[in-house]
């Protein structure tokens, strides 16, 4: 059996007009099995792409710009990247409208969530406060637990619904999107995960599986049940 094709988004363009990407989404892919196939900001032959691959990963990065969500700006609000943007959030509504399995992280959950209709907290401090430190100045990944629902999917998934995660974000949802549940949070009511029943196979966290799976592995095992469903 052929291994499945893996798409992952990318970063944007950095100053020196570089495409960039963590390779933890590569190692990932690759040890659940999967052949990863990056997908830099800018494509638009999504009918070409979508029909090639068989499941797409969503991967994190900067800011999604508010205007998108009908939010307001903030002072701390960084890498906004309309190219990103505009094809990240047609390449997602495309693969969700023909139910290919999708794994969104990070930046990828929050822009599921943004094409289904819903919004986005621009700063989280300003929110929930800061009992609970979700990065670490400036803008560093910091463990932090999450609790999931006992009877969502996504415990099924992991094999447990309590666990410790690899956090890495200033924002998350507001307002949930059309067709989205949540099925996990954090000890300060930050969303950690999304699911969609009525989708085959999506699945949205706001942690960072990627950055500790090589050495967890219930993050290893997310990625795992990922590349299964996409072979079919």
């Amino acid at each position: 059996m052929n291994a499945p094709l893996i798409g992952i988004t990318t970063y944007g363009r950095d100053e020196s007009n570089r495409f960039n990407l963590p390779g933890e989404y590569v190692d990932s892919v690759r040890r659940a099995g999967g052949l990863p196939v990056l997908i830099p900001p800018g494509e638009t032959q999504f009918e070409q792409l979508v029909g090639m691959l068989d499941g797409f990963v969503l991967a994190g990065g900067g800011d999604i710009d508010p205007r998108r969500y009908e939010g307001s700006m903030h002072e701390t609000i960084y890498m906004l990247d309309e190219e990103r943007d505009s094809s990240e959030a047609a390449l997602t509504v495309r693969v969700l409208d023909l139910n290919k399995p999708v794994l969104a992280i990070c930046r990828g959950l929050q822009m599921v969530n943004v094409v289904r209709g819903g919004s986005l907290h621009p700063h989280l401090p300003d929110v929930y406060g800061e009992s609970i430190h979700h990065r670490m100045p400036p803008r560093e990944p910091t463990p932090h637990e999450v609790r999931l629902d006992p009877d969502s999917s996504l415990a099924d998934i992991l094999g447990t619904h309590e666990f410790t995660s690899s956090s890495w974000h200033h924002q998350s949802v507001n307002r949930v999107g059309d067709g989205l549940k949540i099925v996990g949070a954090a000890a300060d009511g930050v969303i950690e995960a999304l699911e969609c029943p009525e989708h085959h196979w999506l699945y949205a966290v706001q942690w960072h599986p990627e950055l500790t799976s090589a050495i967890d592995p219930i993050q290893q095992r997310l990625f795992d049940r990922f590349v299964q469903a996409c072979q079919g």
